[in-house]
């Protein structure tokens, strides 16, 4: 009776060190996955914002294509990319960017779809987007465009009728 007692006390007790040393075990292994997957998260982020930026790369002379089949006028001499390409939420490629040397003025934003290798949606700054104006479109009203003019100062309106090639 002595004899299989103490032979269950030890089988207990072997029992109970091989579950603790398992749950031990399984603890660290946890501790190193949960670094490592941090880190799988960071060089994964980091390859597709490396994507991005190649992707962005190469859709530049698209953007300065389309940007140029905007440009009517001929207003456009210089077009600057922003270095800074971002994914947003939705997961597409932003750039940003600016027309003749002047990014306060005349900029704008290009969304580009990775998936399907186009050109998304592009905005434009106000006074950029106004040298996209096609006036033929209004010449059975001509009042549009002379109340358009109207809005600007002089200074300005002699501007805009340079960038639009109405004066020199």
């Amino acid at each position: 009776m002595k004899k299989t007692i103490k032979i269950l006390v030890v089988l207990i007790s072997i029992i109970v060190i091989a579950v603790i040393s398992l749950v031990i075990q399984q603890d660290k292994q946890k501790k190193s996955n949960d670094t490592g997957g941090e880190n799988f998260v960071q060089e994964k982020e980091k390859s597709d914002q490396e994507k991005a930026e190649e992707f962005a790369e190469k859709m530049k002379p698209k953007i300065e294509e389309d940007l140029h089949k905007m440009d009517i006028h001929n207003f456009i001499k210089t077009i600057t990319f922003e270095k800074k390409v971002t994914i947003n939420p939705m997961g597409d490629i932003v750039i940003n960017g600016y027309v003749n040397d002047e990014p306060e003025r005349f900029n704008f934003s290009a969304s580009l779809q990775y998936r399907s290798k186009k050109i998304g949606p592009m905005s434009y700054s106000e006074d950029l987007s106004d040298r996209f104006i096609d006036w033929d479109e209004y010449k059975d009203e001509p009042k549009v465009k002379e109340d358009y003019l109207k809005s600007f100062t002089e200074k300005e309106r002699e501007q805009y009728l340079r960038d639009i090639g109405e004066k020199e």
